[in-house]
């Protein structure tokens, strides 16, 4: 046996000398570099902010090649890994310090987890020998925001962190993993275990369900045999149910039926039947067809008030179907639950109407062949000829609506849009058109939150880089976010980002000054996003004008590489329809409410 001295750097940068032999035994890894073997087979890239508490985690990963996307700010981290999920559907991961680290995080994980996203964040934890003068109660902290914690310790960290990732899946919800901070050089003591794992399992898998009884499923078919104009919404729970947009289409194909869906679902069963976003966002002419059902069916999609318009949304005398995976979801409007999955039922109902791939529909083809889909004349104008009305307000500062019309128009069609909170937040989805139900992100709404749009961008775009990803945020959403301005330009191989400016916290204005109250505090002195983008190395102008949006034409045709920042000075005097609505008989009018 024959040994020899050798001095080389660690995957941490420090030298150390290391007997090696012939002979010699596996090293035995560190906690954080059993943790890294784990992520490396359950996800392909890591979104974070290094730190003292992660260091060593991040450094074993990126030292082996690990794709790292870092943010500038720990809520960033969160949101970004939230946001590819939307994008993709596959779990992601992010990491963050201890102390300041983790508590900036809480906003974005609260966000989460009220929306139901599967994700693990790792971060770094008081000591297992007990806190230190700054340190706090994260595991509390994060309970407090519907979260659990895993605690990892020395005996087989590889173990807690698989298992966390399976719950998270399995759930759909965030879950964190700390690593206390005395055991990032401590090593493993079940190191056998630490070794071994499972492969790449990055698709989600919802929690099984039991399959629907017959006795749960006739009183669904009855009705819907029976139904004269029958509707189907589908939510984010046909979305994530592998099978289930094509048993929607088998089925609303059998009945003739047409489909509406929340905000997560648009285009879930493709454009035939389809009459887009019910609920708030709704084009009013599509909502008229809407209330003439008989029959509605709501298939993994919230019940709401703002998806159900306060109540408006379905007739009086219509029969109301639900489906949810969650039993607790039961909407008191509906005449009949099932809790099963969507892609399930949806299954089960089409192939007990005699739906099948083939087709097999009503040979009258149903309602959809007695009622025609009119037209929105603004989009059927702006499509054929790019013009739309005068671009300006009353005031002389941009018309919000115009300036979205256009927007239709002039962004490349394979797109994500992602959408911070505000005033602002239902141009777009009224207006514009997306390609898939993944490719439209609604960011904060869940928490009632402005100001997660930057990182989230990032999230999409690196989770879908083949597509232009378009941040719609406003400008106090956007200061409030501005240090990720710089992660969207590095990282976005092609994106856009869109500030519907009305020098103004939107929502506040035009829920409180118009009831009296002094809006000092609600305006905000007008900033420049183009040239703050500039600054960052992105393209940009600050648009007066429509014809100002002819810069980001030029970019589009130049192949819309980069990041081009466009900055909409709108007017504070348009107020959007889902507002107006949500403020009749003085109610209070929020953001609108997650519609999954």
């Amino acid at each position: 046996m024959t040994a020899v001295a050798d001095t080389r750097p660690t995957a941490h940068g420090i030298t150390e000398s290391i007997a090696e032999s012939t002979t010699a035994e596996p090293r035995v890894p560190t906690v954080p570099q059993a943790v890294a073997r784990v992520v490396r087979e359950q996800d392909t890239l890591l979104f974070g902010l290094m730190g003292n508490g992660n260091a060593h985690l991040i450094s074993e990963l990126t030292s082996t090649g690990f794709p790292f996307v870092t943010v500038r700010h720990e809520a960033g981290a969160v949101a970004a890994a939230d946001a590819a999920f939307r994008a993709s559907g596959k779990l992601a991961t992010a990491t963050v310090t201890y102390g300041a680290g983790f508590t900036n995080t809480l906003t974005a994980l609260a966000e989460a987890a009220l929306a139901r996203i599967p994700l693990v964040l790792i971060v770094g934890d008081v000591p297992t020998t007990g806190p230190r003068f700054f340190d706090v109660d994260q595991v509390g902290m994060a309970a407090a925001a519907g979260v659990e914690t895993v605690r990892l310790d020395d005996r087989d960290p590889a173990s807690q962190v698989r298992d966390a990732y399976a719950r998270a899946r399995a759930e759909s919800r965030p879950i964190v993993v700390a690593i206390p901070y005395d055991l990032v050089e401590a090593p493993v003591l079940g190191a056998a275990a630490a070794a071994s794992g499972g492969g790449l399992d990055a698709e989600l898998r919802p929690a099984s369900l039991p399959t629907p009884k017959d006795a749960d499923l006739e009183p669904f078919l009855t009705a819907l045999r029976g139904a004269e104009r029958p509707l189907i919404i589908a939510g984010r729970g046909v979305v994530d149910s592998p099978g289930a947009p094509q048993a929607l289409r088998r089925l609303a194909d059998g009945l003739g039926a047409f489909i509406a869906t929340s905000v997560m679902a648009r285009n879930v069963a493709g454009p035939e039947g389809d009459l887009g976003i019910a609920g708030g966002f709704a084009r009013p002419e599509r909502v008229e067809i809407m209330r003439q059902a008989d029959v509605v069916l709501v298939a993994g999609a919230g019940m709401n008030a703002f998806q159900l318009r306060y109540g408006t949304l379905f007739a009086a005398d219509a029969k109301v179907l639900q489906v949810d995976a969650r039993d607790w979801k039961r909407h008191e409007r509906a005449d009949h639950f099932l809790a099963a999955d969507a892609g399930a039922a949806l299954g089960v109902l089409a192939a007990g109407l005699g739906a099948t791939p083939a087709g097999n529909g009503r040979s009258d083809g149903g309602w959809r062949a007695r009622q025609a889909i009119p037209a929105d004349p603004r989009l059927e104008t702006a499509k054929a000829d790019g013009t739309v009305e005068d671009g300006l307000a009353g005031d002389g500062r941009l018309n919000p609506r115009t300036m979205a019309l256009a927007l239709e128009r002039i962004l490349p069609a394979e797109r994500t849009f992602v959408q911070d909170g505000g005033h602002f937040i239902g141009w777009v989805p009224m207006m514009c058109s997306v390609p898939d139900p993944r490719s439209h992100l609604f960011v904060g709404t869940a928490f009632q939150s402005i100001g997660l749009g930057f990182p989230s961008a990032v999230g999409a775009a690196s989770a879908r880089p083949e597509r232009t990803t378009v941040l719609v945020t406003g400008d106090g959403g956007g200061l409030m976010a501005l240090a990720d301005l710089e992660s969207f330009v590095r990282q976005a191989r092609s994106g856009v980002v869109v500030v519907f400016n009305d020098a103004a916290y939107g929502a506040e204005l035009h829920q409180y000054a118009v009831r009296g109250l002094d809006e000092e505090a609600m305006l905000i002195e007008e900033v420049d996003f183009a040239a703050v983008g500039r600054a960052f190395g992105a393209e940009g102008v600050k648009a007066r004008s429509l014809a100002d949006l002819d810069a980001l034409r030029d970019w589009v045709a130049r192949g819309a590489e980069g990041v081009f920042v466009l900055d909409l000075p709108i007017s504070q005097g348009v107020v959007a329809e889902y507002m107006v609505e949500s403020m009749a008989g003085a109610r209070p009018a929020p953001l609108p409410l997650p519609v999954d």
